[in-house]
């Protein structure tokens, strides 16, 4: 693999009564096998990796677009390690569907209209 590009883009934000905050984002860093990667840091405490795949040949057996979305909560964000027998992650909670459907509505207009390549985007909260 050659050797890839990190950029870094960093800025401030005034919430008001809730104070300011730093957001940084990052690409090149992580998930260098994806079509597109990009971390997402809060004030160093909150980083949110966000992963792109896309299939290299359009589905002709699909007459819509197959765009999937996967937020992953992972428990080791929380500083949790699961400790019973099966030691799994589960399925996803109900805030995970919530937030997998506010990431599809406003991404899926983004394409052009008649892509029948399978996009996946996988968001995986690292640390909280």
């Amino acid at each position: 693999m050659t050797g890839t590009q990190i950029h870094k883009v960093q800025t401030t934000l005034d919430n008001g009564p809730f104070g300011k905050v730093n957001i940084r984002f990052e690409t090149g860093r992580l998930a260098q096998q994806a079509s597109g990667s990009v971390q997402a840091f809060l004030d160093d405490e909150t980083m949110v990796l966000s992963a792109t795949t896309v299939s290299k040949e359009p589905r002709e057996s699909f007459d819509f677009f197959p765009l999937t979305i996967d937020v992953e909560e992972k428990m080791y964000a929380l500083g949790k390690i699961p400790g019973s027998f099966f030691r799994r992650e589960g399925r996803p909670s109900e805030e995970a569907i919530l937030t997998c459907r506010l990431i599809d509505r406003p991404l899926r207009p983004a394409f052009i209209k008649g892509l029948r390549n399978e996009v996946q985007v996988v968001v995986t909260v690292m640390s909280l």
